[in-house]
């Protein structure tokens, strides 16, 4: 007994123990960073086509399908996909856009609003379905070789995030500015009660924080997409092939690490997907209720 809890013990020791021959191990050639490698597909003209535009085009025509196939097959009666996007609609309508804005205002922007959440939702959703998109390495099938399956989302790629960013800073600047004028928009940044010089070091502070807007509200986004599918290439088999440990070490460390990626899959498609989505309307529907209102 004592013997073979010794011997299963023993590739842990190894890991523990030599962490500079499991480092000395490495298998160079195993590079997971090239999952996010946007190798050209094809081009129409000045148009470069690779795998984040596909997804890009494919999360746009789910937003428009969805919505559209919905208005036009809804009950009296709801049945259960008419009860789950009538939930999604109060969650966009009452509590994202109306919870920061006035209702007249709430009215023009809900639809812009409720977009941008469902892009990113089906954005989000999408890679973390394996898809035929991995052009580097190639599957043989009755003769054709065909892209292997692969993990991707558009919004793991930071120029996605960014340009909805754009969109969304320059859609609240533009509102408080139509709203309230130049002069009285920008006066507005400065906190009522704040008096004298101290408006200057104040009015440059805000200049900065809605510059830095841009980077938190898109690099939260990317980062966490990201850093969610890293996690779920590593444990999902990833870290095994990288440390190129022995078949027995292997064996062990995988069984460990599969559990694990299958535990960060469903806490990303659980969670992590849906949240980020609400999180970035919720603060478009805040820049943009803010932007209008009297007080800063």
């Amino acid at each position: 007994m004592t013997r073979r809890v010794l011997a299963a013990a023993l590739p842990f020791a190894a890991i523990l123990a030599g962490p500079g021959a499991a480092l000395a191990a490495i298998n160079e050639a195993y590079r997971p960073q090239d999952e996010f490698k946007l190798d050209p597909w094809f081009s129409i003209g000045p148009i470069e086509f690779n795998k984040a535009v596909f997804y890009v085009i494919v999360a746009t025509a789910l937003t428009c399908f969805s919505m559209v196939y919905v208005a036009r097959r809804m009950h009296q009666r709801p049945n259960r996909l008419q009860t789950a996007v009538e939930s999604a609609f109060v969650l966009m309508r009452d509590n994202i856009t109306r919870g920061n804005m006035d209702d007249r205002m709430a009215a023009k922007w809900f639809p812009f609003i409720g977009t941008i959440f469902l892009f990113i939702w089906f954005s989000n959703m999408l890679g973390y379905l394996p898809l035929p998109t991995n052009t580097e390495h190639k599957v043989d099938i009755f003769g054709v070789e065909v892209p292997s399956l692969a993990l991707f989302a558009a919004t793991a790629n930071l120029s996605v995030p960014l340009v909805l960013t754009l969109v969304v800073w320059v859609s609240y600047h533009v509102e408080g500015i139509r709203a309230k004028g130049v002069v009285k928009y920008l006066a507005s940044w400065i906190p009522a009660g704040v008096e004298g010089p101290a408006r200057i070091p104040i009015f440059i502070i805000e200049v900065i924080s809605h510059l830095v807007r841009l980077v938190s509200l898109s690099v939260r986004l990317f980062a966490n997409i990201l850093a969610g599918h890293l996690l779920i290439l590593f444990m999902g088999g990833g870290l095994v092939v990288l440390l190129n440990l022995a078949v027995g070490l292997s064996v062990i460390l995988g069984l460990i690490t599969g559990v694990m990626a299958v535990a960060f899959f469903l806490f990303e498609v659980g969670l992590v997907a849906t949240l980020q989505a609400f999180i970035f309307a919720t603060l478009t529907a805040i820049y943009l209720g803010g932007a209008v209102a009297e007080e800063h």
